[in-house]
């Protein structure tokens, strides 16, 4: 297995060095094919842990890192099955998405590059268990994640956000080193044993603190509320295949760690699971409740990955409350739903990512307000964004309501049972559950509507071209696998138990407990059968009756109106009007209205624009109060050569003066000291 994983960080080398000497329409195939030959060496490594292969063994390193231990677990071989599976269908659609930039020589090299560099440093972070290897492996991630986000560089949006990413990468990285150093200092060592051997002889606040400093270092890359602000910005910014990867996968890096340190660390789970349950349901229900009021599509789905990191987050809390209280069923259902919607957010947000760069790709805008009546030039589009949406709401017969529903058990078992104290918290963290799948609902109602339905608002469908298939065809095993969970939840049952056991301790997770959950969601796996063969059997029907049935087509009726219909339908805002005015007071929604004037008014004009109080508080506030500190000292930048020679000779001066200072209070404070 060690070749196997030197193999797979050296294609990725390789190509890298090759990948700028060949042709423009060579470049995406070399990439693809580096990915796929990547893929399969990281599956097979994944797949060998899960059949009871050991990997585990070790660099020398050197006097500051130490031995380097590379250690492949159930937990990093189901993380890097996920990663892996969705950095090949990005790939795939990527190379059929960029044509439209094939103009661009050098861009498309280092962006393909930097895409390379991004998964082969994720599935890294995964099997590394030295915490100074990690920070450098997590930097290269950062920095390549950086590169493809900035794709389009010479937009000034797109560089905002990149740079914004790119500082929160960094805090993030302040963070995590904080925490390996606290170990280090503590220990002497980077090793993740490190992490055990010092929080088990420590008071229980300090080993809570250590964990509080681990948990913001990768909450910020998951994107947790109030860590954030970053993912808006960064997922409308990027080329769509990235969105998908970034919101599929690389935030799912922030949920690895998270869940790696729990393995690690000794401390109190019950009041982790407190804290982390808490932070989740906030996550989750700020998510959702920004995401309806979006009018950019893509800005759309990246709160809803909020909101998902929120669900992944509860399962996690769930996890944590099941190992304090050292409840078996609750840790199955805990962390067994979180490493599920994990898979099942990376492939049903993709999807709806693919879908929304196909969008832009045939019409280059992502105004919700601007579209319509898509589904007649992108059909299959349309059905595939249709498929993603019902997924990420938690609807049968797809893979969302499968994880969810695991948690959802999870959290009704622990009303009974589990004291008073939890039985409060779980029924606020359920009706957040609830009021999450009922308002994302109400927002994929209005964003596939509004989109792909009714008449063109603002856009003209003779100028968007016919769909390609090729453009749709990556997407198909996305499909293919958020049916099989939602079919079959049995067999991705029996594979994350596994991954779970790892927090049962020495005890694995009962086989009963495992059976009968089982039994249970093999029974919502026919039930979904059962629907998916009616629904077809009512099409086909449908179809067999009004085959000769004479289609004929009409205007809509435009009460009374005589001129364009589409004026008369919803737009995404007012769709949403009666909700928008409910929370307004929790976000800042800014108003722009142009009254129509005259009996005969020929224009009116009216827009809402949201925006995050959260970003608005931690991020603009604070850089307003930096820039108007710094602007007082504006004058110091005169343009005046003769003040610029004074600074330099003060500066001269001061470090002359300063060490004979210094000497002379020494030599004060010993004196006073003998007096």
């Amino acid at each position: 297995m060690k070749h196997l994983i030197e193999a797979f960080n050296l294609i990725a080398i390789i190509t890298a060095i090759i990948l700028p000497l060949l042709k423009v329409k060579w470049k995406g195939i070399a990439a693809v094919s580096a990915i796929t030959i990547q893929v399969a060496l990281a599956s097979i490594v994944s797949i060998s842990v899960f059949t009871g292969t050991s990997v585990d063994y070790s660099y020398i390193g050197s006097y500051i890192t130490g031995a380097i231990p590379i250690r492949v677990d159930y937990l990093s071989a189901w993380f890097i099955l996920v990663i892996s599976f969705t950095f090949l269908t990005g790939a795939f659609f990527g190379m059929q998405y960029m044509k439209q930039y094939k103009d661009q020589t050098a861009n498309l090299s280092l962006h393909a590059i930097a895409y390379l560099l991004a998964y082969t440093a994720l599935v890294d972070i995964c099997i590394v268990q030295n915490g100074l290897a990690l920070l450098v492996v997590w930097e290269i991630m950062a920095l390549s994640s950086f590169i493809i986000i900035i794709f389009e560089h010479t937009k000034k949006d797109v560089l905002k956000a990149g740079i914004n990413f790119l500082i929160q990468s960094h805090l993030c990285i302040l963070f995590l080193t904080l925490s390996f150093m606290w170990v280090k200092i503590k220990t002497g060592t980077f090793d993740f044993t490190g992490i055990t051997a010092y929080t088990g002889q420590v008071p229980t606040l300090v080993s809570i603190g250590l964990f509080i400093f681990f948990f913001f270092g990768f909450a910020i890359k998951a994107g947790f509320v109030p860590f954030h602000t970053w993912l808006p910005l960064a997922h409308p910014a990027a080329p769509a295949h990235v969105s998908g990867v970034m919101s599929g996968v690389i935030i799912k890096i922030g949920i690895y760690g998270i869940l790696r340190v729990l393995l690690l660390i000794k401390t109190d789970f019950i009041a982790i699971g407190y804290f982390i349950l808490i932070i989740s349901v906030i996550s989750g229900l700020y998510g959702v409740m920004l995401a309806i009021v979006q009018h950019n599509l893509k800005k759309l789905l990246a709160y809803h990955s909020i909101e998902n990191i929120g669900i992944i987050g509860m399962g996690i809390g769930l996890g944590c409350l099941g190992i304090g209280y050292n409840n078996q069923p609750l840790i199955f259902l805990g962390f067994g739903g979180a490493l599920l919607h994990t898979l099942n957010h990376s492939l049903f947000k993709s999807l709806l990512f693919f879908t929304a760069g196909n969008v832009y790709s045939y019409v280059h805008s992502l105004n919700i307000d601007s579209l319509g009546g898509l589904i007649r030039k992108l059909p299959r589009t349309a059905i595939l964004f249709l498929v993603g949406s019902l997924a990420i709401c938690g609807l049968p017969p797809f893979n969302g309501f499968i994880s969810e529903f695991l948690i959802y058990i999870g959290m009704f078992k622990s009303i009974s049972g589990l004291g008073f104290s939890v039985t409060v918290l779980m029924m606020f963290a359920i009706l957040g559950l609830v009021l999450i799948g009922g308002l994302a609902i109400i927002c994929f109602t209005k964003a596939f509507s509004i989109v792909f339905l009714g008449s063109p608002r603002h856009i003209s469908l003779e100028d968007v071209h016919n769909e390609e298939k090729a453009s749709v065809s990556p997407l198909y095993p996305i499909v293919f696998l958020i049916l099989a969970i939602g079919l079959v939840p049995t067999l991705f049952l029996n594979i994350i138990s596994l991954p779970i056991s790892q927090y049962a301790g020495v005890m694995p997770i009962n086989a009963e407990i495992i059976t009968d959950y089982g039994k249970t969601l093999s029974l919502i796996g026919l039930y979904a059968a059962i629907l998916i063969a009616f629904v077809v059997l009512v099409y086909l029907l449908r179809r067999y009756f009004n085959k000769n049935t004479i289609q004929s087509v009409n205007e809509t009726w435009g009460c009374g109106y005589v001129g364009p219909t589409n004026k008369l339908q919803y737009t995404a805002s007012s769709y949403i009007r009666t909700y928008r005015k409910l929370v307004q007071p929790i976000f800042k929604i800014r108003k722009f209205k142009a009254d129509a004037q005259g009996i005969f008014p020929n224009k009116a004009h009216h827009e809402t624009h949201p925006y995050d109080k959260i970003e608005d508080w931690l991020i603009d506030k604070p850089l307003g109060l930096i820039r108007r500190f710094l602007s007082r000292f504006t004058f110091l930048q005169n343009g005046n050569v003769q003040a610029y020679i004074l600074y330099g000779f003060i500066f001269i001066t001061l470090i002359v003066l300063i060490p004979e200072i210094y000497e002379k209070i020494l030599l004060l404070i010993k004196f006073l000291n003998q007096l």
